[in-house]
């Protein structure tokens, strides 16, 4: 395996779901959050934001993408109310602080979040001081994950190039354009997939844990 990576320099890490156990239910904090969000602002019952919010989901990429067309939903507002939640569930993590510090090259976060949130997250985690920099939702103009062309604003951003970059993430969607640009991609099939796709062919490795993935390639280096 260690040998498919031996050009790999650029160490690109979603966060949700991705950097922390999905069956934490972190994310399902958020993801309420997100409904309440829409049931305030448009008079809905539960049922109907819920059906609101994964409508522009899946169609926008994110929820917030289709209220920014469509309403003209202030982000920031938007983004702090989503992301008011309790971190208790999320623990050190010292196995992978060890795991990613041992990773040969840059290391960087690539979220369909913000940085406060992320900053947030990856402090209880122990990856506070892991990464060079956080590519946000802002730093993408509110235009997420999956569309292509933020893809190639981050590596233009850090001066990346793809042939030598990993990217991994739980939303397999969201790793095609990731592929397409030239990135070699990880899928942690973890539960949290959200869209069918039965096309895989751009999935380089699957994986469930991304810690003991991590440690596995590392003990063959």
């Amino acid at each position: 395996m260690l040998a498919r990576l031996g050009h790999i320099r650029n160490w690109i890490f979603d966060l949700d779901n991705t950097l922390y156990p999905a069956n934490i239910n972190l994310f399902t904090q958020v993801d309420q959050r997100i409904t309440n969000y829409i049931a305030d602002r448009f008079g809905l019952d539960p049922v109907a934001a819920r059906a609101k919010q994964k409508e522009y989901f899946h169609a926008r990429g994110t929820t917030l993408a289709g209220l920014i067309d469509e309403h003209g939903t202030d982000p920031h507002e938007y983004l702090d109310y989503v992301h008011d939640i309790e971190m208790d569930v999320l623990d050190h993590n010292a196995p992978l602080v060890a795991a990613i510090a041992r990773l040969p090259g840059r290391k960087l976060v690539f979220t369909n979040g913000d940085a406060p949130y992320a900053r947030k997250v990856l402090d209880r985690i122990g990856l506070s001081e892991s990464f060079e920099a956080i590519h946000d939702i802002h730093a993408t103009n509110y235009v997420p994950k999956p569309e292509p062309a933020v893809y190639a604003g981050l590596c233009a951003a850090y001066d990346i190039d793809p042939a030598q970059s990993i990217f991994f993430e739980d939303m397999a969607r969201n790793l095609k354009p990731a592929k397409a640009i030239g990135m070699t991609t990880v899928w942690i099939d973890n539960g949290s997939e959200q869209h069918a796709d039965q096309d895989r062919g751009f999935i380089d490795f699957t994986i469930a844990d991304i810690t003991t993935w991590l440690h596995e390639i590392m003990e063959d280096a």
